[in-house]
């Protein structure tokens, strides 16, 4: 275990130079190290399809440089075939190709990750996270969203998500933490009976995800009953690959559609254009923050709406998508909410608001153990 400072250490000898800075002033390359941990949620965490789990697994990577250190997380995923095991297996198999690239931009390390690691795009994303929060502390000396050259105001909040689970028991979730939206995983036959009584006992605004679960003739009728109970959007309400189902959607749906898993990596959005209002980026599926950040230019390009969302990230990989907020119109970054064990420290979320402790990076302080 290396012993973590969030705060920005210099030597004597250290020359910044416009926010480029070649490491070999070092003369030492990256150190790559990683963790790995099961994260237990508050309530066992259900969506449709019966997919449901009591723990968040996911790995955390540290790029060493010097008396410098960037932080990132990937969670796995079953659905995407994406286990800790896995990310291991291939970081021991290419750890010294990940460490020798000398850092001065994280998209140009991106760049080299994507092709290096062409099939592990959760992995790319944890490396590019960290690459970013190490850029922001060793040369940028600023928080992520300065870089981008945003400002710290009129950003979305995020919503608090009520898995599948009896309408007694989600209403009891509700009850137990007061939020101004809620997310409702549906995809059950019961779907309108859940939205309705949610609506009776809750003035709060709601969302609906289905994950893909309905066939497009369901949810065009769910759709319209949703329209009276006052929804805000339906995310991915038809299969991933039922473009056909999501055209009609799109041109007779009375909400916006967002895209979920129709939206994975950046080539997906041109296909989104026209097929749904909007798109919910994922860091990990993207493969991080670089492709992430051109996703929403052409997102806006094409007049869609945006929204960054959760893999049950704890406050690490939350924090990067905190730093995105200013550019988003919607955001799903409830994970360390849904936890009841974090790996940070720096980042708070309530209901009104978000703020980031740390200066520099991620502006986070990992409590690894």
């Amino acid at each position: 275990m290396i012993e973590l400072t969030l705060d920005l250490i210099t030597k004597d000898s250290f020359f910044y130079s416009n926010l480029i800075v070649i490491p070999l002033i070092f003369n030492e390359m990256m150190k790559l190290h990683y963790y790995t941990y099961n994260l237990p949620f508050q309530y066992p965490f259900q969506i449709s399809g019966n997919r449901t789990k009591t723990h968040q697994p996911t790995l955390v990577v540290i790029l060493e440089l010097g008396n410098f250190y960037g932080i990132g997380e990937a969670p796995a995923i079953d659905y995407y075939n994406v286990t800790v095991d896995k990310m291991i297996a291939t970081i021991e198999s290419k750890k010294q190709l990940i460490e020798k690239f000398a850092l001065t931009e994280p998209d140009r390390y991106w760049h080299y990750l994507h092709h290096l690691l062409e099939s592990e795009p959760f992995l790319v994303a944890a490396l590019d996270i960290a690459a970013w929060d190490l850029y922001g502390k060793m040369m940028a000396k600023k928080r992520l969203y300065e870089i981008w050259n945003t400002e710290w105001t009129n950003y979305p909040l995020t919503n608090y998500t009520i898995g599948l689970d009896s309408i007694e028991n989600m209403l009891n979730k509700i009850k137990e933490h007061t939020w101004h939206t809620y997310k409702i995983k549906l995809g059950l036959p019961n779907d309108i009976e859940i939205i309705t009584e949610i609506r009776k006992n809750t003035n709060a605004k709601l969302r609906v995800d289905v994950n893909g679960a309905w066939e497009t003739n369901e949810a065009l009728e769910k759709i319209n009953v949703l329209k009276d109970l006052d929804i805000e959007f339906v995310e991915q309400p038809l299969a991933k690959d039922n473009w056909q189902g999501m055209k009609i959607l799109f041109d007779k749906s009375p909400l916006p559609i967002i895209a979920d898993e129709s939206c994975v990596e950046e080539e997906d959005v041109a296909k989104c254009y026209k097929y749904f209002h909007g798109i919910n980026i994922k860091l990990t599926k993207c493969s991080g923050i670089s492709p992430a950040l051109r996703m929403i230019e052409q997102a806006k390009s094409f007049g869609m709406k945006v929204m960054m969302g959760s893999m049950n990230e704890s406050s690490i990989g939350t924090a990067a998508i905190a730093h995105f907020l200013p550019q988003l119109d919607y955001v799903d970054m409830d994970g360390p909410l849904l936890l009841t064990k974090d790996l940070a420290t720096g980042l708070s979320i309530t209901s009104s608001n978000v703020s980031i402790e740390g200066k520099y990076g991620l502006g986070i302080h990992p409590t690894l153990s």
